[in-house]
């Protein structure tokens, strides 16, 4: 019930959401908003290199045609207040090399943002943006590159009153990576993009890492989502991919590391998917495959809805969850194989590395979890392993089959999963990090539950 809280939520209008019309289209700013730098824009010729020296540039910049405005020794673009700070409505137009400041101005009905793109093959390369309502709004603006952008919101500022990071708006082969994103409504907004590649970005302390929405055939590679609502909360999509990302310290009321809702054809591995309130939601999804995945230290490591059909996971490494699955709904074709799971105490006597007996998800203890809350006081005590074991030996309810037919006895080798670095930890939870080494140099969290 509590998680299905969150993803009401997330399916629920979002004002980033909603497409401007045209009319909305910031255009040229007034002559009192205009920077001290766009009569140098209003001269350049097509292709021209503009290079912009040290200083404070206030004003707001409208740039109409293919140029590459470079700044050195970080230069500082101040926006009025009024909109976005760059204007980019030319193709192949280059931003870098600048410190840019939206002083919290605009309006989130008109997408304003420190560098609002509203054409095709545009770089934005090796900026600082601050306080301005959208870090970068990317419309219709196919082949744009974001490369080593720091977008930094305002802390504390309510999530309704300020945009995404990085918003993507009916946009196909975009590049995003090397950023780094805090503080704003959402880390990343995808909509109805397609083609992309967002690879090596860190983002924390929003409300979703990643927000998504019918934007097929993407692939996610080697990022960071952490300490937010959700890691990355995904629905209405098909073809994505996610290989060496982490989703960690996502925790709060129903929080998630990886939400799926109607997602099919995804093929997540090698991910660290640890210290979640719930590590992988999937709920209306068909066909997704998880391989190679390490998901730890959760409270509840799987949320599957009886929706979902034909999902798979194998050779995954199951550590330190309070329970391994949570089960919506009375039946589930989920196919579980050669996955390690740190709870199961069966023998591998013929020492093949599987354990002799199948490894079955849930027990009644788990059971008691889903309908009384103040049983996860419990969940890590003696009395939970006793009971577990007990009604394991002697069944007393009509069990849902869900078990990994050949488990594993020893964790497995994965040595592309992404290991925890100590400034990722959370100091506020007291985290630390155990002796547990995974075959992999993988290292574990130990002390959140103290």
């Amino acid at each position: 019930m509590i998680t299905a809280l969150l993803l009401v939520a997330i399916v629920a209008q979002d004002p980033s959401a909603a497409v401007s019309p045209a009319s909305n289209l910031e255009g040229r700013p007034a002559a009192a908003e205009r920077s001290s730098l766009q009569p140098r824009i209003d001269a350049a010729a097509p292709g021209a290199t503009i290079d912009v020296g040290p200083g404070t540039y206030t004003g707001d910049l409208y740039i109409d045609r293919a140029v590459r405005l470079v700044g050195h020794g970080r230069p500082r673009l101040v926006g009025s207040g009024a909109g976005s700070v760059v204007r980019i409505r030319a193709n192949s137009v280059a931003v870098e090399g600048f410190d840019i400041d939206g002083r919290e101005g605009g309006s989130l009905s008109f997408d304003s943002a420190g560098i609002h793109v509203a054409a095709h093959l545009a770089i934005i390369r090796d900026c600082r943006i601050v306080r301005a309502l959208f870090g970068v709004y990317l419309r219709e603006a196919d082949g744009a590159v974001i490369e080593r952008v720091t977008i930094e919101g305002v802390p504390g500022k309510d999530a309704g009153e300020q945009g995404s990071g990085i918003h993507l708006w009916n946009t196909t082969g975009f590049t995003i990576r090397d950023n780094e994103i805090r503080y704003s409504r959402d880390g990343f907004y995808i909509q109805s993009s397609t083609g992309g590649l967002v690879a090596h970005n860190r983002v924390s302390d929003v409300r979703y890492g990643l927000h998504y929405m019918f934007s097929d055939g993407n692939t996610f590679e080697d990022n960071v989502f952490e300490r937010s609502a959700a890691g990355a909360a995904l629905m209405y999509s098909k073809r994505l991919v996610f290989r060496r990302n982490q989703f960690l310290h996502n925790r709060g009321f129903a929080s998630v590391g990886l939400l799926l809702k109607a997602c099919d054809e995804v093929i997540a591995e090698d991910n660290l998917i640890a210290d979640n309130a719930r590590g992988v939601f999937l709920e209306g999804s068909y066909r997704d495959t998880f391989r190679r995945n390490l998901i730890a230290e959760s409270d509840v490591a799987l949320v599957i809805y009886d929706s979902s059909h034909q999902i798979r996971f194998e050779h995954n490494a199951f550590v330190g969850n309070l329970s391994p699955l949570q089960l919506s709904g009375r039946h589930t074709d989920t196919s579980f194989h050669a996955n390690y799971w740190s709870d199961n105490t069966a023998a591998d006597l013929d020492g093949d590395g599987l354990t002799d007996t199948p490894y079955r998800l849930s027990n009644i203890f788990d059971h008691l979890r889903g309908n009384l809350v103040a049983a996860d006081l419990f969940a890590q005590g003696f009395g939970a392993k006793v009971l577990g074991a007990a009604e394991r030996t002697f069944p007393v309810l009509e069990p849902i089959p869900v078990v990994d037919d050949e488990p594993l006895a020893r964790p497995p080798a994965l040595p592309d999963v992404p290991t925890i670095h100590a400034r990722q930890g959370r100091s506020t939870l007291g985290l630390m990090t155990s002796s547990l080494v995974l075959c992999g140099g993988l290292l574990l969290f130990r002390g959140r539950r103290s």
